[in-house]
């Protein structure tokens, strides 16, 4: 029994076998027949695409025996040597285990030794962006002026960490995710050779899931045959990966389709609790909404590649969603997977989402749903029903619905003040802070952030009045640097020289807690907000929350 696995049996001998790699594999051939080969070269890309492999390649081509046109040969002594792992003019190492100053100081000494048997020595260093600042700083110029018979190759996955100096010596070549398409054929092939009997969507789903990666998909590949079963099917590679069934999925679309909410959570946690993982339901979440907008705006019907049952599910979807609704829940559905890294119940971030699309679809707009991002408030947001500005919203009272009047007796007795004989001024800037709060934001988050919790009140001559919510938040916004950077902005959007002051805004002024908690919106969107982050109740926990009252542990 041949203990070896798969990818390292399968991988690539000559630059013939390297897929989808054209424009690395074409140049070296034409710089091997021209006898232009470079002193240093850095392979970069993605893990599994291919660059140690070309590497070892490179390495019999240029000690290969046979004629330029036929490197590497892999039937000479030189080319047998390196597939065997004797070659003593190949030198490998690996920089996440050899990234200090010493190594690379004995490196040194050794490259002006002469080759063994070989024309060149080639140093193969690999993850060479582990290497510490000192080891990079030893290894320069050995790396620009080499001996005559030393070539270096440099693989990394992330080229940003490597010193500017060092890649203005090499050559740098980037490869490229590997196609759907050639990881399929391949694992075809593979499978052929080594006799496995695998269904057409399992081939498919180790491909997916491999994500562009030859060796995650032939060590998954690798894992199925020693499963032990007759032949690889489907089912087996979902429950090997945690993945679900596209009729699964089907069926949780179909319920944020139907806006029932309670659907979907027991559906998102009936296939965690039954196994299945909660990023790799999000995955194929995503996977599945991303063919319904292919096919809704036109692509052919192929790029779905589904079983019929499932084809049959997505044409009715269609007919029940349009393009806007489908790219808003690819949105909200995508950006939850950033969200799940660290999560204690990773399943919580899709089930945000979910209520955050079932939110919008019955009826709510976006500022009335929670959100999983925070985003500058709309100019209507700052003013009251009679068009007066109005204080900074409180954590615990939402800010996206505004309360009536009628059931805010306080709000009543101490209404907002509105801007001295309507002052234009401060109406442009009122519409215009949502545009202050994004550029701040693009230049400091936090001073962002601290902006928020005010709001104009006062514009005259170039004079900028902010009501902030407390002295902490004055305090740091009058600072030097952050004043003059609101300045800033403030010119560069009202086209004239601002001077920004601060001041802490009456709290009388605010509505009471317990008032704001009297609107019917207001109290609707915290019992579901309420409920989608207890979620270990699940619906049964949505249920009890209504009848919940202003105040409740979880606040």
């Amino acid at each position: 029994m041949n203990g070896q696995a798969l990818y390292r049996r399968w991988r690539s001998q000559n630059f013939d076998e390297i897929i989808a790699q054209e424009h690395v594999t074409r140049t070296l051939q034409n710089a091997l027949r021209a006898g232009r080969i470079a002193h240093a070269y850095l392979f970069s890309g993605p893990r599994g695409t291919g660059k140690t492999s070309m590497a070892r390649i490179l390495a019999k081509a240029v000690n290969c025996l046979a004629e330029p046109d036929e490197r590497p040969c892999n039937r000479c002594a030189r080319c047998q040597a390196v597939n065997a792992g004797r070659d003593l003019d190949l030198i490998e190492i690996d920089a996440a285990s050899n990234r200090g100053i010493d190594e690379i100081r004995d490196l040194r000494d050794k490259v002006a030794f002469a080759p063994n048997e070989g024309r060149f020595k080639v140093y193969v260093i690999d993850e060479v962006h582990m290497l510490t600042t000192e080891a990079f700083n030893a290894l320069l110029k050995t790396l620009e002026e080499p001996p005559a018979h030393v070539i270096f190759v440099l693989a990394t996955t992330e080229p940003q960490r490597i010193p500017a100096t060092i890649l203005s010596r090499c050559q740098r070549f980037d490869f490229r995710r590997i196609p759907l398409a050639d990881l399929r054929l391949k694992l075809e092939r593979i499978c052929e050779a080594e006799h496995i009997r695998i269904q057409p969507a399992a081939v498919e789903a180790i491909a997916r899931r491999a994500g562009g990666s030859f060796r995650d998909a032939e060590s998954l590949l690798d894992q199925l045959a020693a499963y032990g079963e007759v032949e690889i099917t489907l089912e087996q590679v979902q429950s090997l990966l945690g993945g679900v069934s596209s009729l699964a999925v089907a069926d949780l679309v179909d319920a944020w389709i139907a806006a029932d909410l309670a659907r979907g959570l027991q559906l998102i946690n009936g296939l965690v609790d039954g196994g299945a993982d909660a990023r790799q339901l999000q995955l194929e979440l995503v996977e599945y909404l991303r063919t319904l907008l292919l096919l809704q705006a036109g692509g052919d019907e192929k790029l779905a590649n589904v079983s019929p049952d499932v084809g049959e599910r997505m044409r009715g979807q269609l007919a029940q969603l349009s393009l806007p609704r489908l790219v808003d829940g690819l949105r909200l559905f995508g950006q939850s997977e950033s969200l799940m890294r660290g999560e204690i119940r990773p399943q919580m971030p899709l089930e945000l989402a979910f209520a955050q699309a079932v939110l919008q679809q019955q009826g709510q707009s976006r500022e009335e749903a929670p959100k999983l991002e925070s985003t500058p408030p709309s100019a209507s947001e700052w003013r009251g029903a009679d068009g007066a500005p109005r204080p900074a919203p409180r954590a615990e009272v939402s800010a996206r619905t505004p309360v009536p009047a009628e059931r805010t007796p306080a709000a009543q007795s101490t209404p907002p003040a509105a801007p001295s004989g309507g002052d234009p001024a401060l109406a442009t800037l009122l519409d215009k802070w949502p545009q202050v709060l994004a550029a701040t934001r693009a230049k400091s988050r936090p001073l962002e952030a601290l902006l928020r919790s005010g709001r104009p009140c006062e514009v005259a001559g170039g004079r900028v009045v902010l009501e902030m919510e407390a002295p902490f938040h004055r305090d740091h916004v009058m600072e030097d640097k952050n004043r003059r950077l609101v300045e800033e902005v403030l010119q560069g959007l009202l086209g004239m020289a601002c001077q920004v002051e601060c001041r802490v805004a009456d709290k009388k002024a605010r509505p009471p807690r317990a008032e704001a908690l009297d609107n019917p919106a207001l109290r609707d969107d915290r019992i579901v907000r309420y409920a989608v982050r207890d979620l270990g109740a699940q619906v049964r926990g949505i249920e009890k929350t209504g009848n919940m009252n202003g105040t409740n542990e979880h606040e």
